[in-house]
């Protein structure tokens, strides 16, 4: 062990100090903190000098791992490139300096690119109107489904009470409509992946809502019966939702409006590059199609056709207020910058070199890992564990795999999910990944494929590189150590 891969209170020293300050001369001073407030003992804290305290927390900042630091193919998240200037452009003072309760005439700019910004999704989704409220995807999810059981209602169509979720769905789809009070009701998948329309037709009567879906689904395949499903649901009265955790693969190609859907969210902390991770913030903007655009939730931003101004007010059609004022700004401003530096012509770029990535990927690693589904897929894939079933590699399991990888200095793709496959490994490179990257990728699983033969015990032991090794995930999950 390296000096300074100590712990901070390894460190520690009695009477070691990294601060100096002088003594305050004006005893009568009303600063003094009064006797009642003051602690009885000391905090129990390290007693190390300053550089020692810096030193420690670089260097733990050194031992994670982010975007910034290598390739993170971390499949239905969308852990794409930030790029800095966006950063930039959110910390300006213009507009990190802004607050909530200034009276509208004092934050034109921010409320115009509110409208910009909503304006900008309605022409990238084919939806009419946008809420930027929602503070995450999820949150998106419940606001979506709030609007649908408000449609409903609204038209005294009270007992449309169930929504329909296929097995392939994000696991927050079904979790936002219990939130929402609606009971899930599971379509199943075909052997090719997608949605089985034979079993989704005796689900659809007077008690359904809608649907939700997401396309391409959560193993990277395009619904191609969209149509049907589309028509099918409408005529029995619901209502189609789109999950847009995987827009990424569509931008600027093909729009869910189009495909018919009448309510979706956007995750711009996944599509729209805005930084993910770390429990926020985030932003999961809801768009709706014309029919809906009056039930979207409070505030809204309107613009005065006489005299240009931007105002915020209430929508009483809506649910309410869903957050706290309009939204993260500071993350609307970061999607701002990125749609803003790609342009018109650039955006259509963007699910096309997704597309390509993931497809390379897959076409490269397919004589090695089983491939479930063997047709083109979108922005992402998904293996089914090693497609060696020799004597040699038994035991080896996806979590093997995925630990080994750490090795290589690759963050690990999701594993186990979707739950249609034993030994799922999804991966997803997104567009921003240099061929080179994806070639040392695909180097780093077949080298793991070849050691799951030659040598099991290195994958059933890894990793043996990181600064944690392979600790008891269930001790861990239900025994946590959150303090020395």
């Amino acid at each position: 062990m390296k000096y300074y891969d100590k712990l901070i209170f390894e460190l520690s020293r009695e009477g070691r100090t990294g601060f100096s300050l002088p003594e305050n001369g004006w005893k009568d001073s009303p600063d003094d903190i009064p006797g009642n407030l003051r602690r009885c003992r000391l905090p129990d804290l390290p007693q190390v000098s300053e550089p020692d305290a810096v030193r420690h927390y670089i260097n733990l900042s050194d031992m994670n791992f982010g975007v910034d630091t290598g390739f993170y193919p971390l499949g239905s998240c969308t852990m794409k490139y930030n790029p800095k200037i966006n950063e930039e452009i959110s910390a300006h003072p213009g507009f990190s300096g802004l607050h909530p309760l200034q009276p509208a005439e004092t934050v034109q700019g921010a409320l115009k690119l509110y409208a910009e910004l909503s304006s900008w999704l309605c022409s990238l989704t084919g939806m009419s109107a946008f809420t930027l409220n929602p503070f995450a995807g999820a949150h998106g999810e419940l606001t979506g489904l709030m609007i649908m059981r408000q449609y409903h209602i609204s038209r005294g169509d009270t007992k449309r009470t169930r929504i329909i979720v296929p097995d392939s769905a994000h696991g927050t789809n079904p979790a936002s409509a219990a939130v929402c009070g609606l009971e899930v009701v599971q379509v199943k998948s075909t052997p090719a992946g997608t949605i089985d329309v034979g079993d989704l037709m005796p689900l659809l009567d007077d008690t359904v809502a809608g649907i939700m879906m997401t396309n391409p689904n959560t193993l990277g395949l395009f619904e191609t019966e969209i149509r049907e499903i589309e028509a099918s649901v409408h005529a029995a009265g619901g209502l189609l939702y789109y999950d847009g955790a995987n827009m990424n693969a569509l931008l600027g190609k093909v729009r869910p409006g189009d495909m018919g859907f009448d309510i979706m969210h956007l995750n711009l902390h996944k599509t729209f590059s805005t930084p993910h991770g770390g429990g926020g913030p985030g932003a999961g903007p809801v768009g709706v199609s014309s029919r809906l655009a009056g039930l979207l939730p409070s505030p809204v931003v309107i613009r005065d056709g006489k005299t240009g101004k931007f105002s915020m007010a209430g929508n009483p059609g809506g649910p309410g207020r869903i957050s706290g004022f309009a939204g993260n700004f500071g993350v609307l401003m970061k999607a701002c910058a990125y749609i803003m530096a790609l342009g018109k012509r650039n955006v259509t770029k963007v699910g096309p070199y997704a597309v390509l990535a993931a497809n390379y990927i897959k076409e490269s690693l397919k004589d090695r890992y089983r491939l479930p589904v063997p047709s083109l897929c979108k922005h992402e894939f998904v293996f089914d564990g090693l497609k060696d079933v020799s004597p040699a590699v038994d035991g080896i399991s996806t979590l093997d795999v995925a630990k080994r990888l750490l090795d290589y200095g690759f963050h690990a793709p999701t594993i186990y999910f979707p739950l249609l496959f034993h030994q799922s490994i999804m991966i997803e490179p997104t567009e921003t990944e240099s061929k080179e990257t994806l070639d040392a990728f695909i180097e780093a699983m077949r080298k793991i494929a070849d050691e799951a033969v030659s040598e099991p015990e290195l994958l059933k032991t890894a990793p043996h590189c990181t600064p944690v090794g392979r600790p008891d995930e269930t001790l861990a999950a239900t025994h946590p150590v959150l303090k020395f």
